[in-house]
């Protein structure tokens, strides 16, 4: 059975693909890098959206707070915009938010991967003690 999509979903979706393009050609503060944004969630009454971010190469928390800021604060100025673009008769209120699971997937990622190889170095060390 295909999946049914709600108005939310199609209004996330086209807000996403005009936010990626209006941050990387329209907000121009130096304090903000490289913007990836992960998904954009629209509250059912189309009032609200959160847009969940990361960005790119950049791992200092308060760089990304100064980040954070500057999007939100930014928000109005990218509803105007995405206002032009997208055929609505209001356009949700942005909420900017870190999107931290690509950082935990990503240390995750680590733990296990050393994980991996202690053990493989536990399993030579016990077949090297056999053999003796």
């Amino acid at each position: 059975m295909a999946r049914e999509f709600h108005r939310a979903d199609r209004v996330a979706d086209a807000m996403r693909r005009e936010l990626a393009q209006l941050i990387q050609q329209e907000v121009r503060d130096p304090r903000l890098g490289m913007v990836n944004i992960n998904d954009v969630e629209v509250s059912r009454d189309l009032a609200t959206a959160k847009v969940f971010v990361t960005f790119v190469g950049e791992d200092d928390r308060s760089k990304i707070d100064i980040s954070m800021e500057v999007l939100n604060k930014a928000a109005g100025f990218l509803r105007s915009q995405l206002a032009r673009l997208i055929q609505m008769r209001s356009i949700p209120r942005l909420h900017f938010r870190y999107d931290e699971t690509s950082v935990r997937g990503q240390a995750l990622s680590a733990l296990i991967d050393k994980a991996v190889n202690e053990d493989r170095q536990h399993q030579d060390d016990d077949s090297d003690s056999k053999e003796d």
